[in-house]
């Protein structure tokens, strides 16, 4: 294989979104998993593969922060998020780059899940993508802030800001939604993309902000995790 063929093929791999579809293609199989073991809105299939628990959580078992993003409720969950893990995963890629997306959509996953675990349902099991979506979004609307000076991320931030709200408000009368988890996903993707920035090539954001929003992040991270330990030891 000659230089120039090695080459295209690097520039191919480079382009393509691999980490979000490596995300799809685990939540794929993770609900396959739960459909082989009884099916994925039995509770004792979703317990078995890390549903978030808060009161497991607060019993060691952290690991179900993580967990709980690739597990999902029923097949219309599993679709509406995989397609828009697909939709929006793809484009945050393309701006951000590989690793960036991998470290955001985890990062918002586990602070929607400290969220939840903090102030949502004490008695629910919550599961799904929903946290770590919601955290892309919030990384849209950084980029409305933090780049003003592009047009794109600005019209991207006011589109992303009101499917948020829209969402927040159906979730306000859909009980079985948690809204905790959605609102500290949000929150969680505009922190650590203000924290990792896009590509220099975009400009760079003043150290100070960056260096703001990992104290923040950090700070709410732990003051979240400690909130729901001291719930549950009640």
């Amino acid at each position: 294989m000659n230089n120039s063929r090695i080459r295209w093929y690097m520039t191919r791999l480079k382009l393509m979104p691999f980490v979000t579809y490596g995300l799809l293609i685990a939540t794929v199989l993770m609900y396959l998993a739960e459909i082989l073991l009884g099916g994925s809105d039995n509770s004792a299939v979703l317990l078995q593969v890390g549903a978030n628990v808060g009161q497991l959580v607060a019993q060691g078992e952290w690991w179900r922060l993580i967990t709980a993003m690739f597990i999902h409720i029923g097949l219309l969950h599993i679709a509406t998020n995989g397609v828009m893990i697909y939709a929006v995963g793809t484009q945050i890629e393309g701006l951000f780059g590989h690793w960036r997306m991998l470290v955001i959509y985890f990062v918002s996953g586990i602070v929607g899940n400290l969220t939840s675990f903090a102030f949502g349902s004490m008695n629910s099991i919550s599961a799904g993508a929903s946290t770590a979506l919601f955290g892309l979004f919030g990384a849209f609307l950084f980029l409305g802030v933090g780049y003003r000076q592009e047009p794109y991320f600005q019209m991207a931030a006011r589109q992303f800001l009101t499917l948020i709200l829209i969402n927040l408000v159906l979730d306000l009368f859909m009980p079985s939604i948690d809204i905790f988890g959605h609102i500290g996903g949000a929150l969680g993707g505009f922190l650590i993309a203000m924290v990792l920035a896009l590509p220099a090539r975009f400009g760079k954001l003043p150290v100070w902000q960056r260096i703001a929003g990992t104290v923040v992040l950090l700070a709410a991270a732990g003051v979240l995790g400690y909130l729901g330990m001291v719930r549950y030891a009640g």
